[in-house]
């Protein structure tokens, strides 16, 4: 099974708590986390770097929530704070603002500007007196005292409701149905870990048991054999991108192929938006600058797909002289206007928000974005020939 460290980030709801300086920001994580998770004091621009805590919220389940460094920090690593406060934005899927009861009510200007308009925002006023009766709450602001620990059950119940109405997303969409019969092809080369499967094909394969569909799982070199055992062909056969064409030349007519990768371009990113970046390859020019952005740190290995092979089979496309940049991480360029292409892992190990602000970079800087396994389909010359989600 997924190494527990993989689950969290990819696949929780992400909730940051932004504010200025000593507004109780810290203060609130703890509370609802009911530890102390992050460091309390006085001292302006305590909070440094995002502190992520992972935590269940029932009913929405698994949540991380996120502390920011204070807005207002004039300290000599204020700026470099606040760029780090910028990162964490891209990744919420919902904000929460949180004020003193001394400052002019209503939500950050400067929040607002560093974080997507589609983003929701919950507005808090934290009362530092114990001994205040908290004003009625509103539509647009909660009151609490994150110290005491009142309004957080007001609060939790705003959270609730907004998270509650996030539909949940499904990794095969349309692509199956109860009793399909769905075959796996899931090589164990040298970048699979050793004792366990990587996330997209555990995810993927829990929502084929959860769906009810008859699954079947083989490595590269059993896919013929377990097609000759089949009594039928399998409904849809979904791959890892690498071996696209082995597995295309070899499957039944009837069978529709697709790949993991395929499949979270759809799950964590936009697959229209990497289909039409994928088309722009053929226009490249000999010497263009070209971004992989990888969004797990990784050891690089001999056969690694993003820093080696897509490489590759682009240089034999077009030519020689391509640059390529690496990114991993969080790390990721916000300004991407030099580069005539992206091209973006599957983002298994992050959040979708993180891999959509990538995607809004990138046509806010008319930069045309793929995905690893949109543009291996491509490169293969099978990309008009696999299903995608919906």
């Amino acid at each position: 099974m997924a190494d527990l460290k993989e689950t969290p980030s990819g696949m929780r709801t992400h909730i940051g708590v932004f504010g200025n300086t000593n507004s109780g920001k810290s203060t609130l994580i703890n509370s609802l986390t009911g530890q102390d998770v992050s460091i309390v004091s006085p001292v302006s621009g305590t909070t440094t770097d995002p502190i992520y805590k992972p935590m269940e919220l029932s009913p929405i389940g698994p949540c991380l929530f996120i502390d920011t460094a204070g807005f207002s920090d004039d300290s000599s690593l204020g700026a470099q704070r606040l760029k780090k406060t910028k990162k964490a934005a891209s990744e919420c899927d919902l904000a929460i603002w949180i004020q003193r009861d001394n400052e002019t009510p209503g939500e950050s200007t400067t929040l607002q500007k560093i974080i997507r308009t589609d983003i929701p925002i919950i507005s808090v006023i934290n009362h530092f007196s114990s001994k205040n009766i908290l004003p009625e709450n509103t539509d647009s602001v909660l009151h609490i005292n994150a110290l005491t620990g009142e309004g957080l059950a007001a609060l939790k119940d705003r959270i609730i409701s907004i998270a509650g109405q996030f539909s949940e997303r499904s990794i095969l969409g349309n692509l199956v149905k109860k009793s399909d019969l769905i075959l796996l092809v899931m090589p164990q080369d040298i970048q699979a870990p050793k004792g366990r499967l990587i996330l997209p094909q555990v995810t993927t394969l829990r929502e084929l048991l959860d769906r009810h569909c008859i699954t079947m799982c083989v490595s590269t070199g059993e896919f013929e054999k377990a097609l000759a055992s089949l009594r039928e062909p399998p409904k849809l056969i979904i791959t890892d991108s690498q071996v696209f064409d082995v597995v295309y030349e070899k499957k039944p007519e009837k069978s529709a192929l697709t790949s993991f990768s395929v499949l979270y371009a759809g799950l964590k990113g936009d697959v229209g938006i990497y289909i039409d970046g994928a088309c722009h390859i053929a226009s490249l020019p000999n010497n263009a600058k070209i971004l992989i952005a990888e969004s797990c740190s990784h050891a690089p290995m001999e056969e690694d797909i993003g820093r080696v092979k897509i490489p590759a089979m682009l240089k034999k496309r077009i030519g020689s002289d391509l640059q390529f940049d690496i990114v991993s991480g969080k790390d990721f360029p916000e300004d991407v206007s030099g580069y005539d292409l992206i091209i973006q892992c599957g983002g298994c190990m992050v959040g979708r928000q993180q891999i959509l602000s990538r995607i809004h970079f990138a046509e806010s800087q008319q930069v045309p974005i793929t995905n690893y396994g949109i543009c291996i389909a491509y490169l293969k010359g099978i990309l008009d020939k696999i299903v995608v989600a919906v």
